[in-house]
This record gives structure tokens, sequence and C-alpha cells, in this order.
């Protein structure tokens, strides 16, 4: 669990970061002054994601890609200069991502994330991982819940993003705002009351990453909401079978043979859930659903590690046909 651990802001972190403190006080701060973070994929959102925790002035961020740069990278990867083409994508984003803010540590580490024991995940507050297989989404969730560290799991498909948050037993404080009466009625006056914020402690318990693999979207109840609300999930169930069976994503150089693939896995996972042209918007990254997915990730992070604001709970879906954010909680107890 993230705490201060006697963290003092120096003067010139102070003024870096008053804004933030104005915003969430001081103690929120630090607490973001001492967290630890692990970022694994730096493609276009891993890329996102690190702008938005490093900015935030966290202790560390470590970036963790065993991949190279290619040229479709440039579609939202801005970490990585063009420059940097089939040099390491960690190692070729660390000198933009320290430029953002000296004063966060960084570390480029460019081996595989499978390659990585189950004790490497215990080092840090925060494991954020980006393009896994659902293999490596449960085994490293698993190691996390382990050693009470925070979990997130991100995706982006062409234009729709997903996010599942698994932040085990979290506390954090929630300002909840009520009316209180200044003065009473009269029988010439009205009564008169104001907004008073009370600072209130409230926890959420969330399920690990098993819980999304295990949950059932063509249930009936579960069917009906997702069809009125977004069919991002079980786009993303289609996608990640992909993944999984292909040890890569949909890539525009076999566009024609991988469109063929997914529409057979939809009909084997989401029959008559998803439209055939919805598959056309899922080749590459689009930077700007990096940056809307990876601002909502980065955000989590920040309320996570200071515990203040309410948190999502627990998967968040972002549907580019609608133009929104749809909140699904997955095997939450109610």
């Amino acid at each position: 669990m993230v705490e201060s651990n006697g963290v003092q802001l120096t003067e010139q972190e102070a003024e870096l970061y008053d804004r933030q403190i104005r915003l969430w006080g001081l103690d929120s701060q630090k607490r973001i002054r001492a967290a630890r973070v692990l970022i694994a994929g730096l493609n276009g959102l891993g890329a996102e994601i690190a702008k938005n925790v490093i900015l935030a002035g966290v202790k560390s961020v470590t970036l963790l890609d065993d991949r190279k740069v290619t040229e479709e990278d440039f579609c939202s990867q801005f970490l990585a200069p063009q420059s940097a083409v089939g040099n390491n994508r960690a190692e070729a984003s660390l000198t933009r991502a320290q430029n953002l803010n000296p004063m966060v540590e960084l570390k480029a580490d460019t081996d595989t994330l499978a390659s990585k024991p189950d004790e490497f995940f215990k080092d840090f507050d925060v494991v954020c991982l980006i393009g896994a297989p659902t293999a490596q989404y449960l085994r490293v969730d698993n190691a996390c819940r382990e050693a009470n560290v925070k979990f997130f799991a991100s995706d982006v498909w062409g234009m729709f993003g997903t996010v599942f948050v698994d932040l085990q037993e979290h506390e954090f404080v929630e300002d909840v705002y009520q009316h209180k009466v200044i003065s009473k009625a009269t029988k010439t006056e009205k009564e008169k009351t104001e907004y008073v914020c009370t600072p209130t402690k409230r926890q959420f318990k969330y399920p690990s990453y098993q819980a999304l693999v295990d949950f059932d979207f063509r249930a009936p109840a579960n069917a009906r909401s997702l069809k009125r609300n977004s069919l991002a999930l079980p786009m993303m169930r289609v996608l990640q079978k992909f993944r999984d069976e292909e040890q890569r994503d949909p890539a525009y150089g076999k566009r024609e043979e991988d469109y063929k693939k997914l529409l057979e896995l939809r009909d084997a996972e989401a029959p008559g859930m998803i439209p055939d042209s919805s598959f056309g918007q899922v080749f590459a990254q689009i930077a700007p659903v990096t940056a809307i997915v990876g601002g909502a990730v980065g955000h989590e992070i920040i309320k996570a590690v200071s515990k203040k604001e309410t948190p999502h709970k627990n998967l968040v879906l972002f549907d580019p046909e609608q133009c929104t954010a749809t909140i699904v909680e997955v095997g939450c107890e109610k």
C-alpha cells in the first residue's frame, strides 16, 4: 500500500506541484511522490499513461518493453523519435519521458514481461500492463494481489479502448457535499442553506482479473445491458482471443486475413452481437483514442496512490461508435 513514508517535498517540488497540491492537498501529493510505477508496454497507449503519471510527480517509473520501434508506432507513440526505428521502444522513449519531469526517476527495462518472476512486481506500488496476453494479465494480477500492489490492465485496438482495475481492498477519501441550514425560515425570510464539504473515508473491494475472464457477457441480462450501452466488451473479448491465438494484434500488413480471422472469432465468441463493420476500426492505435484512454488510466492511477477521490469500479470501455465511455462492474460485491 502506498504511504507517504515520511516523504517531504523540496521547495522546488512544492513550486512545481503547486497547482496539484491546491487541487488534492499536500498529503495526497506526498503519497504520489512516494509511488513507484511499472508500465509494461510502450505503444501509444503506454506512452500516454507514462506521460500522465510522470507529470503528476511520482517517485519512479519503470518502462518495460522488449519490442522494437516500428513506423506503425508513429500513429500514436510520441515518446520515441522517428530516428529510433529498429531500437528498443522502452530505451527509445526514455529521453523524452525524462524531459517531461526531471524530478522523477526513470528506468528502461528491455526484458520480456513473461521473463519477469512474480517477485519482480513486488517492488512497485502500481503495475500497469498494456497489450499483454490473457495468461500474463492473470499471472501478474495474482502476483500483485499477493504483494498488495495496485493492478491495471489497459488496451487500445484502433478506436476501441478498455481499462480493467484491481485495487483489491482500497481505502480512499471522498468529498461529500451536503446542504447545511444556516438560518431557519421565518415569516419574512426563507430558510437559508449552504453546501458543506465533508471528507469521508470509504472502502471498495475489487475482484481479480479472473472475474473479467469469467464474465459471461452473453447471459441474457448482461447482453441486454451491453446492447443498450456499448458493444466494446464483446469486441474486447474477440480481440483478446485473437491476440492469445496469434501472439500479436491485428495488423495493417495482414488486414485481409486478420479481418477474416476476427469474423470467425466473433461468430464463435459473440454470435450475432457485433456487426462486420466494427472490425474495420481495430487496426493500429489511433492517437485521439490513446489520449482519451491513457488520460483515464493516468487519472485512476493517481487516484489510487493518492487515496483521493472515488476510483472506477472496475471496467471502463471506450466505444468509438457512440463516442462514450461505459463503466461496467464485473464480479464486484454489491
